[in-house]
């Protein structure tokens, strides 16, 4: 090499140098980031089952008749494996051959937990909606049946709360714990 001639370039040391700093600010983030999946995973189930709920409710109104979500699993009672919104022609509370299927949704991340409580605490569970759009019994559209679903990701819950009328809310117990009450998650 001549001695008017410049390298360009980094020196071994200059690369190994940057790769342990890069190295040390992609440690740090890890965590934040698994937070921010979590977060996100909580949102967005929250967000269906809300939308799932409303769907219900708009069917009902549409139809003229009664429509129930339930979970999907066959007990009816683990809403984290997913959920039906179905016409119960045959009254069982349970999607069959002879319902009316109108949507349905997968089972849930892993970590996401939803759990029921309602003013009846009748099994399977279910939320029914009547042709005037209020939250009814499978028994009868004049018995109104409210409750909250609880949706659990770690330490963070969002809370669907559904009033005698029919209508849903979702809310954050971290931001409004007086106005947000409902199931405590059960290991």
């Amino acid at each position: 090499m001549t001695a008017g001639r410049r390298q360009r370039g980094l020196t071994m040391v200059e690369m190994l140098t940057v790769m342990a700093v890069a190295g040390v600010l992609l440690a740090l983030a890890m965590p934040d980031m698994g937070e921010l999946i979590r977060r996100q995973q909580l949102k967005a189930v929250s967000s269906d089952l809300m939308g799932a709920l409303r769907l219900t409710r708009a069917q009902a109104i549409a139809r003229g008749e009664r429509v129930m979500i339930v979970p999907h699993e066959a007990g009816g009672t683990d809403w984290s494996g997913g959920w039906v919104v179905f016409v119960d022609r045959d009254g069982n509370r349970r999607p069959g051959a002879g319902d009316e299927i109108v949507a349905m949704h997968t089972r849930v991340p892993p970590g996401v937990v939803i759990q029921g409580r309602f003013s009846s605490a009748q099994q399977p569970d279910y939320v029914a909606y009547n042709s005037g759009g209020r939250s009814c019994s499978h028994t009868s559209s004049l018995a109104a049946r409210w409750g909250t679903l609880s949706v659990f990701q770690g330490p963070h819950t969002r809370r669907i709360k559904i009033n005698m009328l029919g209508r849903a809310r979702l809310c954050d117990p971290e931001r409004g714990a007086a106005a947000c009450t409902g199931a405590a998650e059960s290991s």
